[in-house]
């Protein structure tokens, strides 16, 4: 009898031994949700992606802070592709074969965002694409397994066309670096400005490659068309040339112009006083939002970095608080039940609702648009409004001739 009792005291005990190892194993096989991170932390770009950096590592901080998701911490793993398309693709390969992320996020320039977003399709990956603008990325080229926040190449352009129609200016001439978001952000603009005034006319266009705007021979180029109005996508170092040299050279004087992410204090703070006035922008006039759910993301920004934020940063949280949102919807870390909830996924961000389109993937998430102004000897964004994402973008007939299906 006593030989029984212990015998059963001994099967309970280790019982009790294999369900607490087991948990704990299960627990380890656990751990943090990964997220692999690519980006262009160094070189001309660093200006955006450091404040995008900034931004996540907020979020991921807000999150864990509060428990994770499904009961587990956020973890990035984060590469630097120096710019560099076959770089990117590197890292992506080693962050899914060697780190074991569960999805991939980030990205800058059009080109290598495409190249990532292919490789998610071959490998069944995820990618949440932030920051590149190609239409391609949702449309041409887009495909089940990747998702895009910042508004599109085409909804920006929009935007402005929707404010350069209003102009009286007929004769318009075109600057923007040649390469894929270049020529979507020119075609995009064309298509709609023409579209809502048929008697505009495109004089001239100058396609400089990228980080090697010849400011001179563009500038003069530009005058000799004599447009009424100029329609400019250049940025970064190659928007500071233009800027300057135009200014030099009386090209902007008595004209309109209507230039992409120029209101983004990245490009236009590096200017400082020599900021164009009156320059009809989309851009982030952190400054002056007034809205209660921006002031709180400022407010947290600004004291956990001393800083303030930029366009970047919005992007970067807001990359952050989408994998989150789609991870308490998809009820795990599964890449098809990650991939089944972004679509029509709905969060909140600084910048109001955003919503996932599940017929190109594309986010709702909107701009503002205004014109910029000197104030204190810096440029800033004035007389702007936020314009809803959700209301640039076409048809759901015109997505689905623009999308092949997969």
């Amino acid at each position: 009898m006593l030989r029984k009792r212990f015998r059963k005291t001994l099967t309970a005990g280790a019982t009790a031994l294999l369900t607490l190892a087991s948990s704990s194993l299960v627990h380890a096989q656990e751990g943090p949700i990964r997220i692999g991170e690519i980006n262009s932390y160094t070189g001309p770009l660093a200006s955006f992606t450091l404040p995008y950096r900034n931004g996540w590592q907020l979020a991921v901080e807000k999150i864990n802070a509060k428990g994770g998701v499904l009961g587990r911490s956020l973890e990035v793993v984060s590469r630097d592709d120096g710019a560099k398309p076959a770089d990117a693709v590197k890292f992506a390969e080693e962050l899914v074969r060697r780190e074991k992320v569960d999805l991939i996020a980030g990205t800058f320039l059009s080109n290598i965002g495409l190249a990532v977003s292919d490789f998610a399709q071959r490998n069944k990956v995820l990618f949440v694409a932030s920051e590149p603008l190609s239409d391609a990325i949702v449309w041409a080229k887009g495909n089940d397994h990747t998702f895009r926040l910042r508004p599109s190449t085409y909804m920006q352009a929009a935007m402005l066309a929707e404010e350069a129609a209003k102009l009286p200016a007929k004769r318009w001439a075109t600057v923007a670096p040649n390469y894929e978001y270049g020529q979507s952000a020119v075609k995009a603009f064309q298509d709609v400005l023409t579209g809502l005034r048929p008697d505009v006319e495109f004089v001239e266009k100058q396609w400089p490659a990228l980080f090697k705007l010849d400011a001179g021979a563009t500038v003069q180029a530009l005058a000799k068309a004599k447009p009424d109005a100029i329609y400019n996508v250049t940025f970064s170092i190659d928007l500071a040339k233009f800027v300057r040299e135009g200014q030099l050279r009386g090209l902007f004087k008595d004209r309109e112009v209507v230039s992409l992410l120029t209101g983004e204090p990245e490009y236009l703070d590096p200017l400082k006083s020599e900021a164009p006035e009156g320059w009809i922008v989309t851009g982030y006039p952190w400054q002056g939002i007034d809205d209660p759910a921006h002031k709180a993301f400022l407010d947290a920004y600004s004291k956990r970095f001393n800083d303030y934020p930029r366009a970047g940063s919005i992007v970067g949280y807001n990359t952050i608080l989408t994998i989150a949102a789609m991870l308490e919807k998809a009820g795990s870390t599964d890449t098809e039940a990650m991939v089944a909830a972004m679509k029509d996924l709905e969060l909140e961000t600084p910048f109001g609702p955003i919503t996932y389109r599940s017929i190109d993937h594309q986010s709702t998430m909107g701009a503002y648009v205004g014109r910029t102004a000197k104030v204190d000897g810096r440029g800033v964004m004035v007389d702007f409004r936020y314009a809803d994402g959700a209301d640039y973008l076409p048809k759901d007939a015109t997505v689905r001739k623009l999308r092949p299906a997969k």
